[in-house]
């Protein structure tokens, strides 16, 4: 076992404080109460009351308390995967993710982060409050994401409106966009910790396994080693959720830049109030102002024209 963790109260935290007194590190990672290291083992107890114990003897040195080890894996819900079959264990390893964001709306680029979570930093992740960015509030993610970019590694890419039309134009569409972008910024993520290897790399699967690849045919540098590819893949390694976090917190900054260059808080997604923002834009800046601040092929851009008297 890799490590234990248990929970217990805030009354048992201070006692295992002190009885790890003359072990305590100075630096505590987020949202922890204090961290040791004794014989090789550190130990980490965070808020929520849980304690993780990691590394040679964890098992021994978490039974000095008494209390039963929580289950670490994470039991994931209903997937559908392609390419190589997923590894058993694959919610325990050393993984890098990656996520996109910013598909679905009208308004505001397409931004696609890699992250790198290694096997002892899932229980800190965990206690951050990581899960899926759909699941979470505008003001929860950048609360985690803030946490989490002290301290992980990872390389966002973020596609312009401008960009992104100019590539759409030339017949390029939106998945190969997205599979570029993925693959781009898994190869900047590995560069960046190179010589180390994760011991595997999960991508939330928005196209199968070969599609994926089709898309990516002239690109240099494909990432092929170690890569799984998996619906709800957030559900199944904490990485991937991590990089949905950090991506929506990198599209929530560009959307608020381009609603202080609009003059006015645009709305996100793609529904009927979208229509009437972008209206009002073309009224006061011209249909040309879509360039920059929407996905042109949507079909909002001709419900827009109507709203705004222009046929």
């Amino acid at each position: 076992m890799a490590n234990t963790v248990i929970k217990v109260t805030q009354i048992d935290i201070e006692k295992m404080k002190a009885y790890y007194k003359p072990f305590l590190k100075e630096n505590n990672a987020p949202g922890s109460v204090f961290a040791a290291k004794k014989n090789g083992c550190s130990i980490t107890a965070y808020r929520s009351g849980k304690v993780l114990f990691q590394g040679p003897g964890n098992e021994a040195e978490s039974k000095i308390w008494g209390v039963a080890p929580l289950d670490s894996p994470i039991k994931p819900s209903k997937v559908k995967s392609s390419g190589a079959p997923l590894p058993a264990d694959i919610s325990l390893l050393s993984c890098m993710g990656s996520d996109e964001v910013g598909k679905g709306d009208y308004f505001g680029p397409l931004v696609v982060v890699a992250t790198y979570v290694r096997n002892d930093q899932i229980q800190l992740v965990k206690e951050l409050g990581v899960q899926d960015s759909k699941n979470l509030s505008d003001k929860q993610i950048i609360k985690i994401a803030k946490d989490l970019l002290t301290f992980l590694p990872y390389s966002r890419l973020t596609l312009a409106n401008e960009k992104y039309n100019q590539l759409q134009a030339r017949g390029m569409t939106q998945g190969k966009m997205t599979a570029i972008l993925h693959n781009q910024a898994l190869g900047h993520l590995l560069n960046k910790l190179s010589p180390e290897k994760p011991e595997a790399i999960l991508v939330d699967q928005f196209a199968e396994a070969p599609v994926y690849y089709r898309h990516l045919q002239g690109q240099k540098n494909i990432i092929r080693d170690n890569i799984y590819f998996s619906t709800k893949a957030e559900s199944i390694h904490l990485s991937v959720a991590a990089a949905s976090i950090i991506a929506r917190y990198g599209f929530l900054k560009a959307f608020d830049q381009l609603s202080d260059k609009a003059g006015f808080k645009l709305t996100k997604g793609a529904g009927f109030k979208v229509d009437q923002d972008a209206a009002r834009l073309i009224k006061a800046k011209g249909i040309d102002a879509l360039n920059e601040f929407t996905k042109l092929h949507f079909a909002n851009t001709g419900k827009a024209q109507k709203l705004a008297g222009i046929q």
